[in-house]
């Protein structure tokens, strides 16, 4: 069996907690490979060299850091079916959704090839006579990042790659579920020419998360899982004067109007619902109907394909949807698909019987007449449940959107230009999709929710991301030019000659 190590200053390290992590795969529920986590001094030793690292790497030229960046893109491209096969070992995804969140990360690697248009500065000539002011962007130090497992390299190279071609060194902490992938792109930024030390990359639980939030020489943090875990680490990080981001999770509703396509709908939701077996934080769970008519065109058509959905293990011919993570998963889902019949939610399709197999499934559930006040409703799944609340008009859908206390994604279907752009205009949500189902912005953008979907105000990656990982600092300069005034004792403006 397999023991995997941590990566500090460029070494593999053997973590020095108590705990030792048992790595499995989801289609079989075996354990694959083990590793021990890191403990509250294995972080300090990531921090320290981090830190001992920054001044001489905040140092090299962003040209030269952008070129780290495109061998690092190589290197990506050259080995993206390998670290899509890690993903699906550990996480059960299918392979092509795996290779789809590896290219999904590598745009963000794309993104800072150009870290030098990013960081141009602004400059205004002769603010007053004789002066003038410029900006820059400058690196903060060392930053983290706390990972989840339902994305083992796409959420890790939404945080690293920025900070690092910013200027910054890193600690990144992988979810103890899935740290292959995290530590072989580790492995791969050390290839690319990244002098060691600049990414160190551990495994561990709340014990390696405490020590980052409160280590001094952390000067900010983000991460991306569940909303209670990510308030903690924003409270907690914030306390302790660091900048925090912090994605949490969602309940995204998908409006469909009674003039969209029935047929797009159907598919969109089939794959917004039921892709990666609903383990991601755009996963639509709700589907918002309008209209009677248009609910049950929407159940006659979605039974159907949600039933015939072929369910395996990611090396299987033609499947569409794998495991979930771990047996406590598969649990809790089945708990909340007894919770919505008790309720009163009709079950329309029942995929349980899909737990017959070996490993963590379930197949795909849709429930009718999910009402608000419902916990398949308020809370956020993580499996693959849908849920179908039926109202009247499309003031009741926008509204029920916009009372819900997660604000992540959201989307409409419709055919009509006017009710499209009221939606966007007036949704309480911080990513929206028309005509898209699963609406998550490209590299340049930038990734965030509203509401208790986000904590710290700042989204990820794109310019949002390097305004994250840099402080601005403005000079204004005058050079003696022969002209003498005097001493001045009043705060000068533009309007000073």
């Amino acid at each position: 069996m397999t023991t995997l190590q941590h990566i500090i200053d460029g070494k593999n390290v053997t973590g020095t907690s108590e705990t030792l992590f048992d790595i499995y795969d989801p289609s079989t529920g075996k354990t694959t490979k083990k590793i021990k986590g890191a403990s509250a001094n294995d972080v300090q030793k990531a921090v320290k060299i981090a830190n001992e690292k920054f001044t001489s790497w905040s140092q090299v030229t962003p040209s030269k850091r952008a070129q780290i960046m495109f061998n690092y893109r190589d290197l990506i491209i050259k080995n993206t079916d390998e670290l899509a096969k890690l993903i699906s070992q550990e996480h059960g995804k299918t392979f092509a959704d795996a290779k789809g969140e590896v290219g999904r990360g590598l745009e963000i690697v794309e993104y800072c090839t150009a870290i030098n248009n990013h960081l141009k500065s602004d400059f205004t000539a002769d603010v007053s006579t004789g002066i003038d002011s410029h900006n820059v962007r400058q690196p903060l130090g060392v930053c983290a990042g706390i990972v989840p497992f339902n994305f083992p390299a796409m959420v890790p190279m939404w945080m690293y790659p920025v900070a690092i071609s910013c200027g910054n060194t890193f600690v990144l902490k992988l979810s103890e579920k899935v740290p292959s992938c995290g530590l072989r792109l580790t492995e791969l930024m050390q290839e690319a020419g990244l002098p060691a030390g600049v990414l160190n990359t551990i495994v561990g639980d709340k014990e390696a998360v405490d020590e980052i939030l409160t280590n001094p020489l952390v000067r900010a943090v983000s991460f991306v899982g569940s909303t209670p875990v990510g308030e903690y680490i924003y409270q907690e990080g914030s306390r302790h004067n660091k900048r925090v981001q912090a994605l949490c999770g969602a309940k995204n509703h998908m409006i469909v109007m009674p003039d969209a396509d029935l047929e797009q709908s159907t598919d969109a939701i089939i794959g917004a619902a039921y892709g990666s077996a609903g383990e991601r934080c755009m996963a639509i769970s709700v589907v918002v109907a309008v209209g009677d008519e248009t609910a049950d065109q929407l159940i006659e058509s979605l039974a159907p394909k949600i039933k015939s959905l072929n369910i395996g293990a990611y090396d299987e011919p033609n499947v569409e949807m794998g495991p979930v993570i771990s047996k406590e998963s598969q649990e809790k889902i089945l708990s909340y698909i007894e919770s919505g019949i008790d309720d009163g939610a009709e079950l329309k399709v029942d995929g349980r019987s899909a737990t017959e197999k070996d490993g963590f499934f379930i197949g795909g559930c849709l429930f009718d007449k999910v009402t608000p006040n419902m916990s398949i409703y308020t809370d956020e799944i993580f499996g693959p449940v849908l849920s179908i609340v039926r109202v009247s008009t499309y003031d009741e859908a926008l509204a029920l959107v916009n009372d819900h206390e997660y604000g992540n994604g959201t989307a409409i279907f419709t055919r009509d230009g006017d009710t499209a752009r009221h939606f966007t205009s007036n949704v309480k949500v911080g990513m929206v999709g028309v005509n898209i189902p699963i609406p998550v912005p490209v590299a340049m953008h930038s990734f965030g929710g509203w509401k208790r979907s986000l904590f710290g105000g700042s989204s990820i990656h794109g310019m949002e991301g390097v305004r994250f990982y840099t402080q601005l600092k403005t000079v204004t300069s005058r050079w003696p030019s022969g002209i003498r005034k005097g001493a001045q004792f009043h705060f000068k403006s533009g309007k000073d000659v």
